[in-house]
């Protein structure tokens, strides 16, 4: 384990919940896969068979990683690009098609944010989030649809999302886009629901990642005490929790969220900034 999150040899030995070739001859497209949780859940469907697309802004961090699956025996396509373009996205299933013929599984992971009050959020700075965490994800999702739609066969599609329900100080921006997503997805998911195609969300916690170093160390420190089981989430978490929503085990669940995130939300609060003192009294 590194600091924050697995090594590629840690991710290459992650245990199995789900049986051998679960996923065999399936095609699951993962985006934001060069890194973290997108780089993990990639991983795990890969060690079940599944031939994996990887999508992401950073070519060389896709290569590495399709390389590492290649020498676990997978057949994984690179495919640098941008979600917040609807033209890269038509690209992205067009190069996916023309690899795989088909698409059984779409993950959306990629997205990010940054810390900060909401009070001095830019316009610039609050776009940004918005148009990654919420449209980036709802071109994948409509694509994916449309494909599915017009190849006359369904599709599962499972969204990463945050925990809301209670707020989280310091990305407003982030809980807007991804409250978003969920009542998105819970929407399509009647409308999709004729043509076979099934939406389910995963909340991550605070999950060990690359990820957690965008935040300030008093934030860092006290994320582990903020959820019932007093420490950070595994990657293999949430990997495994996406795996369970996109195969048989979870053919009768759609417009569902599956919360990840140690109990935090019955319990804890979670600020990715200083809390202010007024909290303290």
């Amino acid at each position: 384990m590194t600091r924050f999150g697995r090594s590629d040899d840690d991710l290459a030995a992650m245990p199995l919940t789900f049986r051998d070739g679960l996923f065999a001859d399936r095609v699951v497209l993962v985006s934001g896969s060069g890194r973290g949780i997108g780089k993990a859940i990639a991983f795990q469907f890969a060690r079940l068979g599944a031939k994996v697309a990887l999508c992401g802004r950073d070519e060389a961090r896709l290569a590495a990683t399709a390389g590492k699956l290649a020498a676990l025996g997978a057949e994984a396509l690179a495919h640098p690009m941008s979600i917040r373009d609807p033209d890269a996205v038509s690209r992205l299933y067009d190069a996916v098609w023309q690899r795989f013929g088909t698409l059984d599984v779409l993950v959306n992971n990629a997205g990010g944010q940054f810390p900060q009050a909401a009070i001095d959020f830019s316009v610039k700075g609050w776009n940004a989030v918005i148009d990654t965490n919420l449209n980036g994800t709802w071109y994948m999702m409509q694509q994916a649809a449309r494909r599915w739609r017009d190849a006359g066969r369904g599709g599962a599609i499972v969204n990463i999302v945050t925990v809301i329900d209670r707020g989280m100080p310091g990305v407003a921006h982030t809980c807007a886009a991804r409250a978003g997503v969920i009542y998105l997805s819970k929407t399509v998911a009647i409308e999709w629901a004729p043509l076979g195609i099934r939406i389910n969300c995963v909340a991550p916690g605070a999950i060990a990642t690359e990820g957690m170093e965008v935040y300030p160390d008093e934030a860092r420190a006290a994320f582990p005490r903020s959820n019932l089981m007093k420490r950070f989430g595994d990657v293999r978490d949430i990997a495994d929790a996406v795996c369970y929503l996109a195969g048989p085990s979870g053919e009768f669940m759609t417009g569902e969220v599956v919360t990840v995130d140690g109990g935090n939300h019955v319990w804890g609060d979670q600020w990715t900034i200083p809390r202010p003192a007024w909290f303290e009294e």
